[in-house]
């Protein structure tokens, strides 16, 4: 796996190469304002499908988006005036929030058995507050896929020391990590099911 040591203020050259690949169809290790994580492109099914190998995670639980703005998060969900109005006090920040799917975006919807209930087209967005990532996705002009750098049921990765080590036996392996030092201890992201009348899934 190459790594490249990154700060929160990375340089243009550095997003421009990170998108390039993305673009690709690789994934990326990424530091983000929780933990670190695996990102690729939203709409690339063969990208998507590599994180579930890399992390060995449950087909059932599918892999929320970031967005860059509440602009793009509407572009990809339907967005009510109370629901905006709550998105605004909570973003950027760590807050993954549950809206029906505004187009098919198989790669990132929600299955069922993931939500509790029946139907589809339920995702998971998210807009953090970490300017790497936002650079990203203003380049790439869509949303990305993210799911902490972690194998499934094993806690998520501080550094790059952790990640190597979880991922070095996966036949599938991220294709570049992205080292900003360790990072400071946080919880993921607080889950709002938004289609239930702001239900709280995860704090």
């Amino acid at each position: 796996m190459r790594i490249l040591k990154v700060n929160r203020q990375s340089s243009v050259n550095l997003v421009g190469e990170v998108v390039k690949l993305i673009k690709e169809g690789k994934v990326i290790v990424c530091p983000t304002d929780t933990v670190y994580g695996l990102i690729c492109d939203a709409e690339n099914k063969k990208a998507v499908s590599k994180i579930f190998r890399i992390k060995n995670r449950p087909k059932k639980k599918l892999i929320p988006v970031f967005v860059k703005d509440i602009k793009m998060a509407k572009d990809i969900a339907k967005i009510n005036k109370k629901q905006e109005k709550f998105l605004k006090k909570v973003w950027p920040g760590p807050v993954t929030v549950l809206l029906q799917s505004k187009k098919g975006l198989p790669a990132i919807s929600l299955e069922p058995k993931a939500t509790g209930r029946r139907g589809k087209g339920i995702i998971g967005i998210r807009m953090p507050d970490f300017k790497l990532i936002i650079d990203i996705i203003k380049i790439l002009e869509r949303p990305i896929s993210e799911t902490s750098a972690n194998i499934s049921g094993k806690p998520p990765a501080k550094d790059v020391k952790e990640i190597l080590s979880q991922f070095k036996k996966q036949k599938s392996q991220p294709d570049l990590i992205l080292d900003a030092g360790r990072l400071k201890t946080s919880k993921p992201s607080t889950v709002v099911d938004l289609t239930r009348e702001f239900k709280i899934l995860r704090i």
